[in-house]
């Protein structure tokens, strides 16, 4: 992982993306300590932001059944 400080990356933020777009991974110090990552965006689904979640099987996922259609009154 390359460091660079936040003054160069001010400068060079065009370039620094296309780094990161090439699977690069850049960290951005201020005094020498890293504050902020740039890191490739990778897809994710639903169901991996809720994987955790789900896996503690305290959570019933069963769809409820389905109830019979109310009658709807006519317009006039």
């Amino acid at each position: 992982m390359r460091t660079v400080p936040v003054v160069q990356m001010k400068a060079n933020l065009s370039a620094l993306l296309a780094e990161v777009e090439r699977g690069e991974e850049i960290a951005i110090t201020r005094h020498g300590q890293v504050v902020a990552r740039l890191v490739p965006d990778s897809p994710r689904m639903a169901a991996d932001a809720f994987r955790a979640f789900w896996s503690d099987g305290e959570i019933d996922l069963e769809a409820p059944s389905d109830r019979m259609p109310e009658p709807v009154a006519p317009l006039d």
